[in-house]
């Protein structure tokens, strides 16, 4: 009698993916999939997973000891993200869960993002078309939707890890006259590439850009609130593409609101969704896009790819691509 396949559990729909890539999952696994393309409620995924042997889930996923008590056969979790603070590493350890997850694959995808993101929050541009498509451009005025510039300026990375140094290298291009970074340690002169190391509060007085791509962490929570919006220039823009909670959003609707700081570009915030009624969204110089930092065809399709081999290598009893645990 052949021996019957592992089971898996995908939290998105199969068009979620690249068909490509889940047909491998699919010729070695019977794979199963959430009924579309949103975030799984717990419910459905605590009565989903009680079976399986494997879930394939997302940063959006919440992993916790709840959902890991009503699995009676989860051996690997693979999470198709860089990060994990979704997942509860402790209750999963304890459960002999193996964790893969998918580092060092969107850097430049990320990099870019975060530039396209500076440049349309300080070139206005979602005022700007929005402003024709409502038919509120009558004339050219000399200071109309005019922001700030690159050319010249200081840039202040918080956390220059590869995603904030592939920035840098991008933006130098533009004509930074200066560019400043905060962290744990002061790199080396080769990986600084010209860079500053200062403290955050430093950071924050000296830049006219300040751009937030370091990893998350528990210390990290709400760095950015009232008090260091009162220490940034006017004349400043803050932009996020590392995680929302890094971000106080009611310090920061009234920061905005007050003109204590320029404008804020966010990829990531909290929750996510962001509710329409949110403050946030109602706010012209507060430029906000649905996490978008690893969204090219190339970078999903890699994790994704990545997320399987994390998969069929953990059920089979094998080190992983990337493990967590």
């Amino acid at each position: 009698m052949s021996q019957s396949k592992p089971k898996v559990y995908t939290t998105r729909s199969r068009d979620s993916f690249p068909s490509s890539v889940m047909s491998v999952l699919e010729s070695s696994c019977e794979v199963s999939y959430w009924v579309d393309n949103s975030v799984i409620p717990k419910k459905d995924l605590i009565s989903n997973i009680k079976d399986k042997d494997a879930l394939f889930c997302l940063l959006t996923d919440k992993v916790d000891k709840e959902i890991l008590d009503s699995a009676d056969n989860l051996k690997v979790v693979s999470t198709m993200s860089v990060g994990f603070d979704h997942l509860d590493l402790e209750a999963l350890a304890a459960k002999g869960v193996k964790v893969g997850y998918t580092p060092g694959v969107l850097t430049a995808s990320t990099a870019d993002l975060t530039v396209s993101l500076l440049l349309a929050t300080s070139r206005r541009l979602i005022e700007g078309s929005t402003a024709l498509k409502c038919g509120t451009w009558s004339s050219w005025s000399p200071l109309w939707l005019c922001g700030p510039e690159l050319s010249g300026s200081t840039v202040g990375i918080v956390g220059l890890g590869q995603i904030g140094q592939a920035v840098m290298t991008r933006l130098k291009n533009f004509g930074v006259a200066k560019f400043v970074y905060c962290g744990r340690t002061k790199k080396d002169a080769d990986y600084e590439d010209g860079a500053q190391f200062v403290t955050f509060e430093e950071l924050l007085t000296v830049s006219d850009f300040v751009l937030v791509t370091c990893s998350y962490s528990p210390d990290m929570q709400h760095k950015f609130d009232k008090k260091a919006f009162s220490k940034m220039k006017q004349t400043s823009i803050l932009i996020n593409t590392s995680r929302g909670g890094i971000i106080n959003q009611d310090d920061l609707v009234e920061a905005l609101k007050n003109k204590d700081i320029f404008a804020a570009g966010l990829d990531v915030m909290t929750p996510e969704p962001l509710p329409i009624s949110h403050p946030l969204i109602a706010l012209d110089n507060c430029v906000l896009i649905p996490h978008l930092g690893s969204a090219t065809i190339q970078t999903r399709t890699i994790m994704s790819k990545m997320t399987v081999d994390n998969i069929l290598a953990g059920l089979a009893d094998k080190p992983m691509p990337a493990q967590l645990a």
